[in-house]
């Protein structure tokens, strides 16, 4: 009895001995399976609902180019005789000291006489915009500057303003036309100024309002005096409308990864008498034209999206 006691206790503790040993194999091989022990053998899952995020586009603050389109105020119409262009106070391009345009400022006196170009139109509307983008490609510029709108709302009445819609389509069309050439040219996209504001900053000098019916936004400056409520509907229909504009330039220039808008800079801004042309009143003057080139500089170099 003695001794086959002594063997059965010695097979009861081989048998928990293994059973043991089996549990810790389990328990390894669970862990291996898991794929987050050190031992694992696959690669650990990926958290779910976390995409991979994109990397952000580079912004170049420092352009070594740059070509300018537009209308009239990016030719500094009416800033050094009246009824002309004077594209060397331009606030793109210029190459007047006073001014320091954004070219000046991004490249220096001798870049921007022998690294920028101007190809804005006086009275150009934004219809005009993809021809003159087509004209930007030839010099494939790592900066294109564009100010337009202004004239698609002053118009000879406001039943002749360009359509919201139209307004769209052109300048969807433009940024096209850059894209098939120049995928990573930067664009810059200034506000159309507040023309009700201008209005209101003019309409009391003699000599502007002179000048202003000689057909210079009919749709915002005509009958300059009348206080009516029909005139006073009729100004604030063109504003809405250029409100309007700006949205379009904003939303289309946030869908391109190279395009930045100004966020209302020029529409805000309070041009005040020294800063408009002597002549009409309307455009900007040399020292609003460097308002204009502080901004844009602003917008350039800032932080940006």
């Amino acid at each position: 009895m003695r001794d086959s006691s002594r063997k059965g206790r010695g097979r009861g503790r081989r048998l928990r001995a293994g059973a043991a040993a089996l549990a810790v194999l389990m328990l390894g091989g669970a862990a291996g399976c898991s794929g987050g022990g050190a031992g694992a053998s696959g690669p650990a899952p990926k958290a779910a609902g976390r995409p991979t995020p994109k990397p952000t586009p580079t912004w170049d603050r420092s352009p070594s180019s740059l070509v300018a389109v537009g209308d009239s105020i990016t030719r500094g119409f009416d800033a050094c005789s009246v009824l002309a262009d004077c594209p060397e106070v331009s606030w793109a391009t210029g190459t007047d000291a006073t001014v320091n345009s954004l070219a000046r400022r991004l490249l220096g006196a001798r870049g921007a006489a022998e690294h920028s170009w101007n190809l804005a139109v006086s009275g150009s509307r934004v219809s005009d915009l993809p021809q003159q983008m087509e004209r930007a490609v030839e010099h494939r510029p790592e900066l294109v500057t564009v100010m337009t709108g202004a004239n698609d709302a002053c118009r000879s009445s406001v039943e002749h303003m360009t359509p919201v819609a139209d307004f769209r389509a052109s300048f969807e069309s433009a940024l096209r036309t850059l894209r098939a050439e120049l995928p990573k040219t930067q664009v810059y996209v200034a506000s159309v100024p507040d023309l009700k504001r201008l209005w209101s900053q003019g309409r009391d000098n003699p000599l502007g309002k002179q000048v202003w019916k000689l057909g210079i936004c009919q749709s915002m400056l005509g009958d300059a005096d009348a206080m009516d409520e029909r005139a006073t509907a009729r100004r604030d229909t063109v504003r809405e409308r250029v409100v309007a504009y700006n949205r379009v330039l904003a939303d289309v220039c946030a869908k391109d990864a190279k395009c930045r808008f100004d966020g209302g800079a020029v529409f805000n801004y309070a041009f005040t008498g020294t800063q408009l042309s002597q002549w009409d009143w309307f455009h900007p003057s040399r020292d609003g034209q460097s308002r204009l080139a502080e901004m844009a500089y602003r917008g350039v170099v800032g932080a940006g999206r």
